[in-house]
């Protein structure tokens, strides 16, 4: 049987219209800020990605900064914050590593957000976070990139706000799964990544609320209107604004993907698997489980000789398998080096969800086997 691909929280495959607009932008290359025939065509495509993307997250052109990526937006967005007067930062507890190393990073006080054992905010301690001295800039994912799990933005933001303070929100993983609206969610600033969209990756913006300026990391000439230095990467920005315009598009739809993942997930429940984030809001495409008796590198190299391509809930590097951070934050430590993350996109099709529960549910039964039967030997 042919492979299936169930890691778009990692990154989604190329959509074919993405192909087919950034081909067309790399063979009609020229450079953005000339003024020949040739420059304006390729400054047309990045305005018009720059509208696209702007459209997405119901947000003015003239708010989007386009980057490298997620990581670098996520960055520059913290830097914002501080350089408008923020003095500290509070982070959720399962957010993406680049932003809690950016904070880190800032040489500012940094306080951690806890979270429910579903994963969700503790709104409470935000609220006694924000009662300490000096403004505060706050980073709450829309949702998690390992779980799923959806956070209260909305209701953190009045929390902010009444604190004067600044709420920096991650939608790269929520952008094009569930609505996203800047101005609904009251966020400050706000990034997205076009490699989770089913467009390139290497692409990235940070999106500004009203009323809040970034500050330029990037130094060079006056690209992004001074906001970010170097000649921009026109196919790979040509191919965000298509694949921000195809989210949108396939965004009814994309609540299908929920009853997929929901008899998946009842099937290897049922086979002994802990579902992180369980009774939380989650996104439709995404199911994070975890055992505690079967690393997670040995899952995913059992599945990807099954022809089933999953990630794991962590990084693992040299042999050796990193705790999740979001199943860590959950007070699941057990659990936290068993963890993988099945996640579907524009491609997935329903059998694509019942042959990964099937396979894993075989898979981990023989696994639980082979341990049965080393005890027996040992004994």
């Amino acid at each position: 049987m042919s492979p299936v691909y169930l890691d778009y929280n990692a990154s989604g495959l190329v959509r074919p219209e993405v192909q087919d607009v950034m081909a067309r932008a790399l063979a009609d290359n020229g450079n953005p800020s000339a003024v020949h025939a040739a420059g304006r065509r390729a400054r047309a495509r990045v305005e018009t990605a720059r509208a696209q993307v702007a459209e997405l997250v119901g947000a003015d052109a003239t708010a989007v900064v386009f980057s490298s990526g997620g990581t670098e937006s996520n960055a520059q967005a913290i830097l914002s914050a501080l350089a408008a007067g923020c003095e500290r930062l509070i982070v959720g507890a399962t957010e993406h590593p680049c932003v809690a190393e950016a904070a880190i990073a800032s040489g500012k006080p940094v306080k951690m957000l806890p979270v429910d054992a579903r994963g969700v905010v503790d709104l409470n301690k935000l609220r006694q976070l924000l009662g300490l001295p000096g403004k505060a800039v706050v980073a709450i994912h829309h949702a998690n990139n390992e779980s799923g799990v959806i956070q209260p933005i909305a209701e953190a933001a009045r929390l902010v706000r009444s604190a004067g303070g600044w709420l920096h929100v991650d939608a790269i993983q929520s952008a094009g799964k569930l609505p996203v609206d800047i101005r609904t969610l009251k966020a400050d600033s706000l990034t997205l990544s076009a490699h989770k969209l089913g467009g390139p990756q290497g692409v990235g913006a940070l999106v500004m609320g009203e009323g809040r300026e970034a500050i330029r990391i990037v130094h060079g000439a006056g690209q992004e209107r001074g906001l970010r230095a170097g000649t921009e990467n026109v196919p790979g920005i040509a191919g965000f604004g298509e694949s921000a315009v195809c989210a949108a598009r396939d965004l009814p739809h994309v609540e299908a993907h929920a009853a997929w993942r929901d008899a998946a997930e009842s099937k290897v429940k049922a086979a002994g698997a802990t579902i992180i984030g369980e009774g939380a809001e989650r996104l439709p495409n995404t199911l994070f489980m975890a055992v505690p008796d079967w690393e997670s590198p040995q899952q995913l190299i059992t599945l990807d000789l099954m022809g089933l391509m999953v990630s794991a809930g962590s990084a693992c590097s040299s042999g050796k398998t990193k705790p999740s951070r979001a199943i860590l934050a959950t007070g699941r430590a057990a659990l936290a080096t068993g963890g993988i993350r099945v996640s579907g996109g524009w491609g997935t099709v329903e059998s694509d969800w019942d042959r990964f529960a099937e396979a894993w549910v075989a898979a981990y039964q023989k696994h639980r086997a082979r341990q049965s039967d080393r005890t027996k030997k040992v004994a």
